[in-house]
């Protein structure tokens, strides 16, 4: 049987989970697309599917029209599956360098930033928590897939930043005030890099908690890089070495 009415239980259920307040309280979120749904299948967390023909992920599939999954879809161009998956259980990596981010507010950072830190070998970012969440649709394409191996962690960086110096990290702010070219820091220590919102930088509450401050070396005629660009060179500069 084909469901053809935006109406049906089913679907009403498919729409309600893209309120943030219901998802989170369902802990369950959406994906769209072939290689979305089969990068949560890999990782286990796919739950179940909707789509417009037969499938293969061994999880319950709901057949749909091209109808209902144009009502479901935030693309210009609908897919034609649709994946629900459960919320992804992360923990801290305390033998790692560690990302955290400050009020980042644009998805598309967020999920440049989430592959990047894949990239150089920073396995867990922590986000403050009035930073965009990692389960925004904007954040989950622009990640294409590797959000679900990435450990992505809210705290209140007040309290955790203090609970990482216990653990022996060096905490650096990101504020070329007082900082330290990036290329010349300590990168044999565990190190945890705070990096800002897109307009205001690191919170000056965040920066109280922090001793020393990191900065990308630029050309004097330019202010200052988009915060994805930014820590991508950072963690990179990090993670080759000495």
């Amino acid at each position: 049987m084909v469901i053809t009415s935006k109406d049906n239980e089913k679907i009403k259920y498919l729409k309600k989970l893209k309120n943030n307040k219901f998802m989170n309280e369902e802990k369950k979120f959406i994906i769209e697309g072939d290689h979305l749904t089969k990068e949560a299948f890999k990782t286990g967390i796919l739950l179940e599917t909707y789509s417009i023909f037969d499938t293969c992920f061994n999880v319950p599939n709901t057949l749909v029209s091209k109808g209902v999954i144009k009502s479901l879809s935030t693309l210009n161009t609908p897919s034609n599956i649709i994946g629900v998956c459960k919320f992804i259980d992360s923990k801290i990596d305390m033998n790692n360098n560690i990302l955290i981010l400050d009020g980042v507010q644009d998805p598309g950072n967020l999920g440049t930033i989430i592959r990047s830190s894949s990239a150089f070998n920073f396995n867990t970012i922590v986000v403050s928590k009035d930073t965009v969440s990692k389960y925004n649709d904007k954040v989950i394409r622009a990640t294409q897939g590797m959000m679900f191996k990435t450990n992505i962690i809210e705290e209140d960086l007040k309290t955790f930043i203090p609970y990482l110096k216990e653990h022996n990290y060096t905490v650096y702010g990101t504020n070329v005030n007082n900082g330290i070219d990036v290329r010349y820091i300590n990168k044999n220590a565990k190190i945890a890099v705070i990096m800002g919102n897109e307009g205001q930088g690191v919170s000056n509450e965040v920066l109280e908690e922090v001793k020393d401050n990191i900065y990308i070396d630029l050309k004097k005629d330019v202010e200052s890089l988009n915060v994805a660009v930014a820590a991508s060179i950072i963690m990179y500069e990090i993670n080759k070495g000495e």
